[in-house]
């Protein structure tokens, strides 16, 4: 054994330095640069570099909608069927981070895909979805989240969507029936859009339930009014015998998550932004540039001041990766999720101020951001 170790650390040392000291020639070579900084160039999707990834293909599903399929460097961990993944997209020289679902099933390519919805004001996904250009690289976090069914599958399963809600349950689709053996679940998806012409995977959807692969059950709000989830039961009759999941507008899910839990059925939900459960007054935002933004108190800082026009560092938009937290020197600020006050007052607390995530975080009243 110790003959063993020996050998290796004979080996191993001289072709360490030796590697060292060719990184530092390279270096020094290409100062004030890296050897790093010259790869990201050529090879930005090596193992070992900041995960990114390449714009590889822009496909348009909707007039405001696209699916961006994406090569992930090397380093690419893969995912389940229903997990998001957070990725930074350099829209005007600022680099912006936001959160999307994963809507592709497997591929021999290892590519993956996220499906955008344009929104009004939003700098990311309107770029996405109208001008992100194929050959563009983005930053890239490894997938998360825990909206992903459970393994072995249930013999009945409840999906409703509604809108952008759609795009991890059509991953989890995609996955399931590319298999060789398809599964024997019986799988009902109520599906609820705006209209018809909104309505991403809409096609797809119809191919899956024309061939019973699924019972799609479609919902328009323009031919039959905003669905009453009191009246889930008339679609879906047997509703208490399925494992329900929803994705969609907040709305939906906490009418959905109230009547389920009327019931005593389990339910699971995703949502793209937290649950905001209190309110207050609002007030100003004072930021370290001297811009003052007026902000209510229904409102994230995060929110308000975007729409000020003030770019702000971002992630999840959940409160979850704290891509967005920022100093608070002076104020209070409300957290969204439960109420709770958060203050600082110039000489009590610390000089570098209270780190607060402003995704989640509406002014109660004036405060200075350090930003």
């Amino acid at each position: 054994m110790s003959i063993t170790v020996s050998t290796v650390a004979t080996r191993s040392g001289p072709g360490r330095s030796l590697r060292d000291s060719l990184r530092r020639v390279a270096d020094a070579a290409v100062t004030p640069l890296s050897i790093d900084d010259v790869l990201d160039v050529f090879h930005p999707l090596r193992r070992g570099a900041d995960l990114r990834a390449r714009i590889v293909e822009v496909v348009h599903e909707t007039d405001q909608s696209a699916t961006i399929v994406l090569q992930p460097g090397r380093d690419w961990s893969g995912h389940v069927p229903g997990q998001y993944v957070r990725v930074g997209v350099d829209v005007d020289g600022v680099r912006l981070w936001r959160t999307y679902s994963l809507t592709h099933g497997p591929r021999a390519d290892r590519r993956i895909s996220i499906t955008v919805k344009a929104i009004p004001g939003g700098v990311v996904s309107d770029y996405l979805v109208h001008r992100a250009p194929v050959g563009q690289m983005i930053q890239l976090a490894q997938a998360e989240g825990e909206f992903v069914l459970p393994q072995p599958l249930p013999d009945k399963i409840l999906l409703v969507t509604a809108g952008s809600g759609i795009t991890p349950v059509i991953g989890m689709l995609r996955n399931l029936y590319s298999r060789r053996t398809p599964p024997a679940t019986d799988i009902v998806l109520v599906h609820v859009n705006v209209d018809e012409s909104s309505a991403i995977f809409r096609d797809e959807l119809r191919a899956l339930g024309s061939t019973g692969r699924i019972t799609l059950v479609e919902r328009y709000d323009d031919q039959h009014g905003i669905l009453e989830v009191d009246h889930l039961e008339t679609l879906v009759p047997d509703l208490d015998e399925r494992l329900a999941y929803a994705c969609g507008p907040a709305g939906l899910l906490d009418a959905l998550e109230a009547h389920h839990a009327a019931r005593g059925l389990q339910l699971t939900t995703e949502r793209f932004r937290p649950h905001l459960v209190e309110a207050g007054e609002g007030g100003t935002v004072t930021f370290a540039s001297g811009t003052v933004v007026e902000a209510d108190g229904a409102t994230p800082i995060l929110d308000a001041a975007e729409q000020a026009g003030v770019l702000m560092p971002s992630g999840c938009r959940m409160g979850i990766c704290m891509g967005c937290v920022i100093p608070l020197k002076e104020g209070a600020v409300r957290d969204l999720r439960n109420g709770a006050i958060t203050t600082a007052v110039p000489g009590e607390t610390g000089p570098g101020g209270v780190p607060i995530q402003t995704c989640i975080n509406a002014a109660a009243g004036p405060c200075h951001i350090d930003h």
